[in-house]
C-alpha cells in the first residue's frame, strides 16, 4: 500500500511540474502573438520607408541632387504624386517624386518600373485560390495591411478581376506556344467532365523523361471530332511526328479513332492496363475479383508478349466457362494493345511507367480539384479557365517518369524500329540494328537530330508494331 502511495505521489508530482512549466510559458506565448501585429507592422514601415529612399535615389540620378544648381541637368522636379505599388496581395498606394526632362516629358524612375514589371498580384490572387481561398475570401486570407496607407484591390470582385486575366494569359500562352523543338516521345491523352462539358487534355512526354502539358480542348462528350481538333492543333503548332510514337490512352473509342485518323500508323498505341482491370472488375461478382485481377497483374508482368498473351487467352476462357462471357469479351477487346509494352520488351521500370495513364490522370485530377472549388458555371469560358488553372497546378509539381533513363536516342524500342524499318530501306544488306545505326549517322552527318529521321524514310514505313 505504501508502495502504491509513493508511486500516485510521483505521479501528481510529474503532472504539477507540467503544470508549472506551462504556467511559465504562457507569458511567453502571449507575449509572442502580441508581439506579432507590431512586428508586423514594423516590417511594412520599414519597407516603405526603404522604398521612399530608393525612389529618391531614382530622381537624383535623373535631376541631381534636390536644391542645387546644376548648368547641365536634363531633368528637373515637379513636386510629388502619388502611385500604387503591390504589397502583401494588395495595392498600397504610396507618395513618389515627379521628374519631368526640359521638353516636358515625365521621366518614369526605374525602380518603380521594375516593381510594376514584377506584378506579383495576380500571381498572388491564383495561389490562393490554388489553396482553396474562395474571391470572397480572398482578403481575409491576407497580411493586416500597413497602418495609415491606402490599399484596394482585395475585395471579391477585384481579386476576381485578377484570376481572370492571369488564366486568359497563361492559357493563351500555353495554348498557342510553338512545339518545334519538343522532343516527343510518348502522348497521353485523357478527357474529364467539368460542368457537364468534356475536357480532352493532351500531356506528352520527351525525350529526356519530360512531362509537358501539349493543350485541351472543350466540347459535349468526348468523341473522336473533338480529340481529332486537339491533334490537329498540337500539329498547327509545330508538333514534329516524323517517327512512330507510343500513344497511351484509357480505350475511349473517340480517342483511338482520332489517333488513327491524324497520325496514322506511326501511332503504337498502348491501352491503360489499370483501366482494363476496372472495366473487368465491374463485369464480375466481388468473389472473382481477387483472382482475376491477381492472373490479369501476373500476365502483365510476364517477360515475353507470348506469356503473357497466353496467360490472359487463358483467363478469357475461364471466364467463358464459368458464365462470365460479358467479362471475357471485355478482356478479349484490346487484348493486344494492352501488351504493346510488353511487346517492345521495355525495362520493367519503364513498363510501369508507360504501361497505364496514370501520368496523365495526375494531371486530370489535378482539374478536378481545382474546378470543384467553383460554385457556379457562367458559360464555356469559364470551365476552359479554370481546366487550364487546375494543368498549370499540376505542372508545377512534374517529375520525369521513372525509367527515363531509357528513353534515349536511338534506343528507345519505338524509335529504334522506325529506325531499323526506313534503315532496311535504304541498306537491305545490313542487319536491322546496324540499319538503324546507318539511319542515325545519316542523320548526324546532316547536322540533323538523331531522333529525327527524313519524312521520306517515315511515309514508306511498314505498318504499326502492334498489329
Amino acid at each position: 500500500m505504501q508502495r502504491r502511495t509513493d508511486e500516485g505521489v510521483g505521479k501528481q508530482v510529474g503532472l504539477s511540474l507540467v503544470e508549472q512549466v506551462g504556467q511559465r510559458l504562457m507569458p511567453l506565448m502571449a507575449g509572442i502573438a502580441a508581439t506579432k501585429q507590431g512586428l508586423l507592422e514594423w516590417v511594412h514601415d520599414f519597407g516603405l520607408r526603404a522604398l521612399d529612399e530608393l525612389m529618391k535615389d531614382d530622381a537624383a540620378s535623373l535631376a541631381g541632387p534636390k536644391g542645387k544648381h546644376q548648368a547641365d541637368r536634363t531633368h528637373h522636379y515637379w513636386g510629388r504624386t502619388r502611385t500604387e505599388l503591390t504589397l502583401g496581395g494588395r495595392r498600397v498606394s504610396v507618395d513618389r517624386p515627379r521628374v519631368r526632362s526640359k521638353e516636358g516629358r515625365e521621366a518614369s524612375l526605374p525602380s518603380i518600373e521594375g516593381f510594376r514589371d514584377r506584378d506579383p498580384l495576380s500571381e498572388r490572387v491564383m495561389n490562393q485560390i490554388l489553396l482553396g481561398v474562395s474571391t470572397r475570401g480572398y482578403e481575409a486570407s491576407l497580411e493586416p495591411r500597413p497602418p495609415r496607407v491606402r490599399a484596394r484591390g482585395s475585395s471579391k470582385s477585384s481579386a476576381s478581376r485578377s484570376l481572370v486575366a492571369k488564366t486568359r494569359q497563361r492559357l493563351s500562352a500555353s495554348l498557342e506556344r510553338r512545339l518545334d523543338d519538343l522532343d516527343l516521345m510518348v502522348l497521353l491523352v485523357d478527357g474529364i467532365e467539368v460542368a457537364r462539358q468534356t475536357v480532352v487534355v493532351a500531356l506528352g512526354i520527351s525525350a529526356d523523361g519530360t512531362k509537358v502539358p501539349l493543350g485541351l480542348a472543350q466540347g459535349s462528350t468526348e468523341n473522336a471530332a473533338l480529340c481529332t481538333s486537339l491533334l490537329q492543333g498540337l500539329l498547327s503548332r509545330g508538333l514534329r511526328i516524323e517517327d512512330k510514337v507510343l500513344c497511351i490512352i484509357d480505350g475511349g473509342k473517340g480517342i483511338r479513332k482520332a489517333l488513327d485518323d491524324v497520325f496514322g500508323d506511326r501511332a503504337v498505341i498502348q491501352r491503360c492496363q489499370v483501366h482494363k482491370q476496372r472495366n473487368l472488375r465491374e463485369h464480375l461478382p466481388e468473389e472473382r475479383h481477387g483472382y482475376v485481377l491477381a492472373s490479369m497483374r501476373e500476365a502483365y508482368r510476364a517477360t515475353t508478349a507470348d506469356a503473357a498473351r497466353k496467360k490472359l487467352r487463358a483467363l478469357v476462357s475461364w471466364l467463358e466457362s464459368n458464365g462470365h462471357e460479358d467479362a471475357a469479351a471485355s478482356l478479349r477487346e484490346g487484348l493486344e494493345e494492352t501488351l504493346t509494352v510488353v511487346k517492345l520488351e521495355l525495362p520493367l521500370t519503364l513498363r510501369r511507367s508507360l504501361a497505364t495513364t496514370n501520368s496523365i490522370e495526375n494531371l486530370v485530377g489535378s482539374i478536378r480539384r481545382v474546378t470543384r472549388n467553383v460554385k457556379r458555371w457562367r458559360g464555356a469560358d469559364v470551365i476552359r479557365r479554370w481546366a487550364g488553372l487546375g494543368l498549370f497546378n499540376a505542372a508545377k509539381r512534374f517529375r520525369r517518369i521513372k525509367g527515363y533513363r531509357e528513353i534515349a536516342s536511338g534506343t528507345f524500342p519505338v524509335r529504334q524500329l522506325a529506325l531499323s524499318r526506313s534503315g532496311l530501306l535504304l541498306y537491305p544488306e545490313l542487319a536491322p540494328d546496324e540499319a538503324a545505326q546507318a539511319v542515325l549517322d545519316f542523320c548526324m552527318a546532316r547536322q540533323r537530330r538523331p531522333p529525327s529521321i527524313r519524312r521520306v524514310f517515315v511515309d514508306v514505313m511498314p505498318g504499326s508494331v502492334t498489329k
